[in-house]
């Protein structure tokens, strides 16, 4: 299935065009900043180090368009990064380990996201808020670290 969508006539110019392929790719990179930039910046408000003048509430209002820009932008470029080696990515360890961390980051991003009302309403900000504010940074820098070591560890990328 892999092997299709990498021989896929689109990819393969996605592939070949030096201009195209470094275009999705900066396309990538400056979604990924919004993205978790956004997530980690509402994040460290949660943990009382960033903004702690503005109610967390909206904050998290603010940043909420762009992070789903953001996301959405990475998703869709990301999918065309991969499709170039698709049959390669799919097949190794620290690809699948990097997808897994986002996972996880994902729904942790959602987790906070969902209980940001309940505790801008609390008198402080509950202990396990911080936690999992503090996971939050911990997974998506762990994703980010995972991609970089593709690389090194395969040879791809």
């Amino acid at each position: 299935m892999w092997e299709v969508l990498q021989h896929a006539a689109w990819v393969e110019t996605l592939a070949t065009s030096r201009w195209l392929y470094g275009l999705v790719l900066v396309v990538h990179h400056f979604a990924l900043f919004l993205c978790i930039g956004t997530i980690v910046l509402l994040d460290l408000r949660i943990l009382g180090i960033a903004d702690r003048h503005q109610a967390l509430s909206a904050l998290a209002e603010q940043l909420r368009p762009w992070t789903w820009i953001g996301f959405g932008a990475a998703v869709i470029s990301g999918f065309l990064l991969f499709a170039t080696e698709a049959g390669d990515f799919a097949a190794v360890t620290p690809f699948r380990v990097k997808m897994l961390i986002i996972v996880l980051a994902v729904i942790s991003a959602l987790a906070v996201e969902w209980r940001v009302p309940k505790w801008d309403r609390a008198p402080v900000i509950p202990a396990t808020a911080k936690l999992l504010a503090l996971i939050s940074i911990v997974l998506w820098l762990g994703a980010i670290l995972a991609a970089v070591e593709i690389a090194p560890l395969t040879g791809l990328g």
